[in-house]
C-alpha cells in the first residue's frame, strides 16, 4: 500500500489550501481514510475522516466548518479542502488508510497505512 500526499505549502492566515492523497495497493472505495496532523512538540491529532462512500465523514471540533474531506473513488484520491486557515493549523499533515470499515475514525490506532506527510505552514 502506498499513500502519496501533496498540496501543502505556505499560506497567510485566512487563506486556503487543498491537500490530496493518492492511494495504491488497496481497495480505495471500501477503505476508511483519514487526515491527521502533527505540530512540532505535539502529538499526532485527528483532523478528518471518511468511511466508504455514504458511510459518513467526521471532523475534529477545531476544524469543523473550515475543512472539508472528500474522496474521488475512481481516482483513488482523498482530499482535504482547508479554508480560513489559522496559524494553529501549522503542522505536517498525514493521510492514513484502513482497508475496512473503521468505527473509531478519530483514533490513529485503527489505521494501518500512512503517507509520508506534507507540510502546511500558516503565517499570521
Amino acid at each position: 500500500v502506498q499513500l502519496q500526499a501533496s498540496g501543502g505549502g505556505l499560506v497567510q492566515a485566512g487563506g486556503s489550501l487543498r491537500l490530496s492523497c493518492t492511494a495504491s495497493g488497496l481497495t480505495f472505495r471500501t477503505s476508511t481514510m483519514g487526515w491527521f496532523r502533527q505540530a512540532p512538540g505535539k502529538e499526532r491529532e485527528f483532523v478528518a475522516g471518511s468511511r466508504m462512500s455514504g458511510s459518513g465523514t467526521f471532523y475534529a471540533d477545531s476544524v469543523k466548518g473550515r475543512f472539508t474531506i472528500s474522496r474521488d473513488n475512481p481516482k483513488r484520491t482523498l482530499y482535504l479542502q482547508m479554508n480560513s486557515l489559522e496559524p494553529e493549523d501549522t503542522a505536517v499533515y498525514y493521510c492514513a488508510a484502513c482497508r475496512t470499515l473503521l468505527l473509531t475514525v478519530a483514533s490513529h490506532r485503527g489505521y494501518s497505512h500512512w503517507g509520508q506527510g506534507t507540510q502546511v505552514t500558516v503565517s499570521s
